[in-house]
């Protein structure tokens, strides 16, 4: 039987062969937990190495440098040349699995290990004996103990239950507790949050006690049946894994057509087969920028860090700039932009004006918390460091700790007091009662709940409107409104009635709650807006809270609007994508509402993250681009949904995070800018020498030692580059923009040219001009020149891609390394031509002073070119945005010019 809801007690224990008294014996637990197995959810599982092996090896790049490699082996076992090349085209490909798979194994283990401090305790009742053990090794039959403030280790049938309420919220989306009882006996089909006689894994106590019987563990529990689903989906590609497909594609469409018109040519004036061959591994390792892939993965390496270090922790490498293109964030309010710590704001007395929490209380405002404290369950407990640890519903805590702040406590206020009864609280009620016997004599009967439900003494008039006026003042600032009536009788009251007890109570006072936004979270909002991302509040709270929370901190504008789930019902998905942008705030919505608002919002073409803790939130998380789930307050399966933890369930972390993610963004937009303007020219150069019958200007292990030192090493320095603090006051790049858009593209081609003219023009002059004072010209001097001219221009090309502004006006301090690695690169190119025995390995050859002053002077002109070019774009700029804000109050840059 799945359906343990519809047995009664007797039947259940009977069924599996169990004592509530005794429980099961260790012999047999034994037996059982070979059956069933552990109490825990089974991992996903892991891809194999080989797997990860050949996902990667499957990048288009990747495929044409192994093509290369080949060719070059090849040609090396014909002609004898060597095996450098291969070698060294093979190194950078494994080079560049070991990087990705370490880190994303890396980020794995980080988060297995934040896992790993969520394992709790449980009581549990075996062969007659109460013991606390670890909860992953109950079994079916296990009876256990369920007390306030524990969280529920299994599924399980209640055998007995006082007073006993569960927040299921992290399964069923409810947040209110849900009240348990375990003698109700139900039928049919009931959906899990009205089985009112069933206890659910991961779920919290928050009120009364109670003795219940394992049924189910593991992936057997509803926890673990979605856990089932989640590890069997699969996420759709991250922006950046299409846009670097769409580079490599047209890289390989490039390096493709190239060869073609190459070997076409050269077959038509009589070159040989094999000289075409060698032709065309020289266009490939031209055409693929081998370290691409690399300095990538090496960006998003380092962004995981520096996230981790801002406490979030992501779980998939592509996640990092994924987040950095967020436009969208919806975020849960209660934990995230709340302190999920309900807190007493302000508290009234009859016939006075309210008054603040923080304000120094008098005798009668001390004897109204007093009241209240009484009037609860929540109990206190100290400990060894002197911190406070507070047991109950969130109301009553809060109650508990203003207490304490005002040097209170419930032990000695009790000490005139002894309970002799209470009438719990029920969501039907709304209200609970308790009845105190006083050290004077006499009784004391306390009644705090909704104001509305509370068996007041009629009001006069004046009183009435006293209560109505103070209750929309509370009620306008959307503090949830708690009342307590109180009554003093002579005798014993008959606890078998409670109509008679709770009668004629004369209002003792109110106090008003609320949950608190955090104190970063305008802030966080605000810079959220600057940036251009759009923050959207989901909560199943009531809209007004939403609604005064959203406000609050900057979330709800004029013209924004609050929607509720019954409205959202009533909204067709077509409407709601065309309406999508009204609406800031959404509240009292469901679980699978979550999974149309992201979708409603992708469908706008935004890229949408979307954070969350409970199991309900789980499909949510994985629609979004961008899931994010709590490290504190998450639930194990929402973790595992989920693209990025945040280890201080904090909103302000993610707008960190957005801004670490734009400078990784920023740094692969930069590798691509500085490696294809470096490998385009070269196929430019390889292209038009060709044509031009002027033999090959560069050999393939020339191109290769320019791509790999020229282009490579201090392109790693990429990066760790930190771009312009302008970053985060531009609007986010739209899923469906690419690497090149933003004016980027009609620079690329004017600093495509402008290196590709200057490395023929030195080839041209060494190969075949006679200048006064040179040496007599030969390919040899061409070639020595050309590679002279392609590596430092490259290298020097570095400084131009670090930002749209001069390179005269970018400071170097914020990466060091740029500087060494270029110095040492231009120091490395000119020692393989200054020292012949060295040179002669790479088919380079000396040179004179004249060729030597002819590289250095064409090598810094394409860095004079883009330097007019930005002072041109720059006076542009200028211009468009003085015009914009004469639009607008406040301006965003329009153009990309800081990446």
């Amino acid at each position: 039987m799945e359906n343990w809801y519809v047995a009664s007690i007797a039947e259940t224990l009977e069924h599996f062969n169990t004592n509530e008294n005794t429980g099961i014996s260790d012999q047999e637990v034994a037996n059982r937990q070979s059956k069933y197995g552990k109490n825990e959810f089974a991992k996903q599982e892991k891809t194999s190495l080989i797997k990860e092996i050949l996902h990667h090896l499957k990048d288009i790049s990747t495929i044409i440098l192994l093509l290369a490699a080949l060719l070059s082996l090849g040609m090396a076992l014909k002609d004898g040349h060597g095996f450098i090349e291969p070698v060294v085209i093979v190194s950078i490909v494994i080079l560049n699995l070991i990087l990705a798979i370490t880190q994303e194994r890396g980020a794995e283990k980080a988060l297995e290990a934040l896992s790993s401090l969520n394992s709790p305790n449980c009581i549990v009742i075996r062969d007659g004996v109460q013991k606390e053990m670890d909860t992953s090794e109950l079994v079916p039959g296990d009876i256990i103990k369920l007390q306030l403030g524990s969280i529920v280790p299994a599924d399980a049938r209640l055998i007995t239950s006082t007073n006993l309420q569960v927040d299921e919220s992290a399964l069923t989306g409810e947040s209110e507790p849900s009240e348990k009882d375990a003698d109700i006996l139900l039928q049919g089909s009931v959906p899990l949050g009205d089985q009112l006689n069933m206890v659910f894994s991961s779920c919290h106590v928050t009120s009364g006690h109670g003795l219940a019987m394992v049924t189910a563990t593991g992936m057997q529990t509803e926890m673990g049946k979605i856990a089932g689903y989640l590890n069997n989906s699969q996420k759709l590609k991250t922006p950046l894994q299409r846009r670097l497909e769409r580079i490599a594609k047209s890289i390989s469409i490039v390096a493709i057509a190239a060869a073609v018109l190459l070997f076409a040519i050269g077959i038509l004036q009589g070159e040989s087969v094999w000289s075409m061959v060698m032709l065309a591994a020289t266009l490939a390792v031209a055409a693929v920028p081998e370290t691409l892939n690399l300095i990538v993965t090496l960006s998003l390496s380092q962004g995981v860090k520096n996230m981790v270090n801002k406490n979030a922790l992501i779980r998939k490498l592509s996640a990092v700039e994924t987040l950095g293109n967020t436009s969208v964030i919806c975020s849960d309010k209660t934990g995230t932009l709340t302190q999920n710590r309900m807190t007493i704001e302000k508290l009234w007395i009859p016939g006075n004006e309210p008054f603040k929490a923080g304000d120094e209380f008098e005798k009668d405002q001390t004897e109204l918390l007093s009241m209240f404290a009484l009037a609860s369950n929540a109990s206190v407990q100290e400990e060894e460091d002197g911190t406070l640890t507070i047991m109950g519903n969130p109301t009553e805590k809060a109650i508990m700790r203003l207490l304490h702040e005002k040097g209170l406590s419930k032990e000695r206020i009790s000490e005139q007091y002894r309970i002799v009864g209470e009438i719990p609280f029920s969501s039907e009620r709304k209200m609970m009662t308790i009845v105190l016997e006083a050290s004077s004599g006499g009784y004391l009967i306390l009644t705090k709940g909704a104001l509305d439900r509370l068996p007041l003494k009629a009001f006069d008039e004046k009183a009435k409107n006293e209560v109505d006026y103070v209750h929309k003042i509370f009620a306008g600032e959307a503090l949830r409104v708690l009342a307590l009536g109180i009554r003093y009788v002579k005798e014993a009251p008959s606890m078998e009635n409670p109509e008679e007890i709770e009668q004629d109570l004369e209002l003792c006072g109110l106090i008003g709650l609320i949950d608190p936004a955090r104190p970063e979270a305008a802030q966080a909002v605000e810079r959220a807006k600057m940036a251009g991302i759009r923050t959207i509040m989901i909560t199943g709270d009531h809209a007004a809270t939403a609604s005064a929370i959203a406000r609050n901190i900057g979330i709800l504008g004029e013209n924004e609007k609050v929607l509720t789930g019954q409205q959202l019902n009533d909204m067709s998905d077509e409407d709601l994508c065309r309406n999508i942008h009204h609406y800031s705030v959404y509240a009292r919505v469901s679980p699978e509402d979550k999974i149309r608002i992201v979708e409603a919002w992708q469908e706008n073409g935004e890229v949408v993250s979307m954070t969350g803790d409970g199991v309900n939130d789980t499909p949510a998380l994985k629609a979004a681009d961008v899931g994010i789930s709590m490290g504190q307050s998450g639930t194990e399966v929402a973790k595992s949904a989920s693209d990025m933890v945040l280890t201080d369930d904090n909103f302000a972390t993610i707008i960190d995070a957005v801004s670490e993610g734009r400078n990784v963004f920023s740094n692969i937009r930069k590798t691509v800018y500085f490696l294809l303007v470096c490998n385009i020219s070269e196929i430019v150069i390889m292209l038009v020498a060709q044509l031009k019958g002027w033999g090959i200007p560069v050999t393939p292990i020339m191109l290769l030692l320019v791509n790999v030192l020229g282009d490579g090493i201090p392109g790693i320095c990429l990066s760790r580059d930190t771009s312009d603090p302008r970053l985060m006051d531009r609007e986010p790049i739209r899923r469906d923009e690419g690497f090149l858009s933003g004016g980027l593209l009609p620079v690329i081609i004017q600093q495509t040219i402008a290196c590709s003219v200057v490395v023929l023009v030195g080839y041209y002059i060494g190969t075949f001009r006679t200048l006064p004072g040179m040496q007599e010209p030969s390919q040899a001097i061409g070639q020595t020149v050309a590679f002279l001219v392609l590596g430092w221009t490259s290298i020097l090309h570095l400084f131009t891609v670090r930002s749209r502004k001069s390179i005269f006006k970018r400071t170097i301090k914020d990466n060091p390394p740029v500087l060494y690695s270029t110095m040492a690169m231009i120091a490395v190119f000119s020692l393989l031509v200054a020292f012949p025995p060295l040179g002669k390995i790479f088919g380079l050859t000396a040179i004179d002073s004249h060729h030597w002053l002819l590289a250095a002077g064409l090598s810094v002109i394409p860095t004079i070119v883009a330097e007019i070019g930005k002072f041109i774009d720059e006076q542009t700029n200028i211009r468009e945005v003085y015009e914009y804000r004469n639009r607008v109050i406040r301006h965003r840059i329009r153009k990309d010019d800081s990446f």
